[in-house]
């Protein structure tokens, strides 16, 4: 049996994927037991990691709680759910853009303030709205910066209803690609998009290499008085900048799933209390996808949607399976092989995989591969981590 951690709350669908008797999934598991962590909002970075802990599953795209250096040191897979709250943020981006451009929040807050006029109420409103006046986006020209699961569906729906959508990802992958309209022009750089965009919206994932990804230089290259939109993470937008071009009018507004104090204070940023995923919808179909990525690697070794390890994706083993987690260097996989032959075990299929650093193989073998033999493997020079799948 299986034990799987939940850190948060999570939908019972999970229970359809991890049913009882091959599965414990419990909130009260103590960590060093855990096989998997299934987590969404949890902090997780200085959690302490034992041998036992396989893999975490965040349910949800962004994966700066987990402490994804230490996971690969020891050979723990982290999985993310890309794609299953998509259309749920895609929904909120297109509801920011519009509250943002109709000035629809500052209206509403206006419009409490009439209680207690009575029928002078309408009056009062006709006098009043015209200073809410906004454009409508239809025409105007909207830059996805990152062309994601969620940056697709927002291009595509932005495109949809009219708006002009200019698109920046170098990285872009080939799903994705095949999944944007062809209404969508591609920008070669970012400052091409920045210079022409009315309205911006963010949708790359929070790395390092992403931190301060919106910068001075970037905040310069835009148009005055552009729109804003933050519904990937808060560290992408560097602060200091972001608030002096709120201060100077380049931005007009800034529209943010990721509040914090000086945002708050500030009369032209819209604050969202991180909504975007946070619909039923949502919820479930990220707990199903986290629940079958923890499934399929602790019951056949398959790999995918991994923030650390290679994509490897497996069958149901048919005999003996045994998976390693290792250094990508020369000479791994002779060595590990050189140890199965020497036990006389008969390699009937094997996949090697690597991103960067770290690489996975699989190897299904004829027969059960003996303690001394897992010893042996383990000893060599560059192993992470090496797991017998029944």
């Amino acid at each position: 049996m299986y034990n799987i951690k939940k850190l948060n709350a999570i939908s019972t669908a999970i229970y359809d994927k991890l049913p009882k008797g091959d599965y414990l999934v419990s909130s009260h598991i103590e960590d060093a037991e855990a096989d998997a962590f299934l987590v969404r909002s949890a902090a997780c970075l200085d959690m302490p990691l034992s041998e036992r802990n396989l893999a975490f599953a965040r349910a949800g795209a962004g994966v700066n709680n987990i402490p994804i250096d230490r996971c690969t040191e020891k050979g723990i897979v982290v999985f993310n759910t890309p794609g299953a709250n998509a259309n749920a943020v895609k929904e909120l981006v297109l509801c920011g853009l519009l509250i943002a451009s109709r000035n629809v929040v500052e209206g509403v807050e206006w419009a409490k303030t009439l209680v207690g006029e009575g029928e002078q109420i309408p009056k009062l409103v006709e006098k009043g709205k015209g200073q809410f006046v906004g454009p409508e986006i239809q025409g105007k020209t909207l830059g996805v910066i990152g062309l994601g699961s969620v940056g697709v569906l927002v291009a595509n729906a932005a495109s949809s209803i009219g708006m002009n959508v200019i698109g920046y990802d170098p990285y872009i992958s080939i799903d994705n690609a095949w999944h944007l309209s062809d209404h969508v022009h591609k920008a070669a750089k970012m400052e091409d998009l920045l210079s022409q965009a009315d309205y911006i919206t963010v949708h790359v994932p929070l790395m390092e290499q992403t931190r301060d990804y919106i910068s001075s230089p970037e905040f310069g290259k835009m148009k005055q008085g552009v729109i804003l939109l933050n519904f990937a993470r808060g560290g992408i937008i560097r602060e200091t900048s972001l608030f002096e071009a709120l201060d100077s009018g380049k931005v007009a507004k800034y529209v943010t799933d990721f509040p914090d104090a000086r945002c708050l204070m500030h009369e032209n940023v819209i604050c969202i209390p991180h909504l975007g995923a946070s619909t039923p919808e949502s919820e479930e179909n990220c707990a199903v996808m986290a629940a079958n990525e923890i499934k399929h690697y602790l019951e056949r070794g398959s790999i995918k949607n991994s923030v650390n390890m290679p994509t490897c994706l497996l069958g149901e083993p048919v005999h003996h399976r045994v998976s390693v987690i290792h250094d990508n260097l020369p000479n791994m996989v002779s060595q590990m092989t050189g140890v199965l032959a020497r036990e006389g075990l008969n390699i009937e299929e094997m996949v090697n995989k690597s991103r960067g650093q770290v690489a996975y193989t699989v190897f299904d073998l004829n027969e059960e591969i003996s303690e001394q033999a897992l010893e042996d493997l383990r000893s060599i020079q560059g192993i992470i981590k090496v797991r017998v799948i029944a």
